[in-house]
């Protein structure tokens, strides 16, 4: 089992910039595909941006396609998410998540380990 703790949410203005990052613990960080996922208020969960257990193999979001970028250091045992041209409807609560095995995947219900998020506002 790993445990996963997000940070580096906060208040940005309209195309600036913020970068998140999520520590794993608890188990082998190596072995888990990461994911990054977002919640409005009042709107389902979605998914954000993906990685394979090595690094070498990402995925993202239309919305979020040349602006947000996922990352990951397996000796410090984080995954990152840098996200560049800030809009207001990027406007969430981040979550990061994990998956035993290479590859990953793009449904909330394929991730069983859940950080408890952290809130990006992004200002007009």
């Amino acid at each position: 089992q790993v445990q996963l703790v997000e940070s580096g949410g906060g208040l940005v203005q309209a195309g600036g910039s913020l970068r998140l990052s999520c520590a794993a613990s608890g188990h082998t960080f190596s072995s888990y595909a990461m994911g990054w996922f977002r919640q409005a208020p009042g709107k389902e969960r979605e998914f954000v941006a993906c990685i394979s257990w090595n690094g070498a193999s990402t995925d993202s979001a239309d919305s979020v396609k040349g602006r947000f970028t996922i990352s990951r250091d397996n000796a410090k045992n984080t995954v990152y998410l840098q996200m560049n041209s800030l809009k207001p409807e990027d406007t969430a609560v981040y979550y990061c998540a994990a998956r035993s095995g290479y590859m990953y995947y793009y449904q909330v219900y394929d991730y069983p380990y859940w950080g408890q998020g952290t809130q990006v506002t992004v200002s007009s």
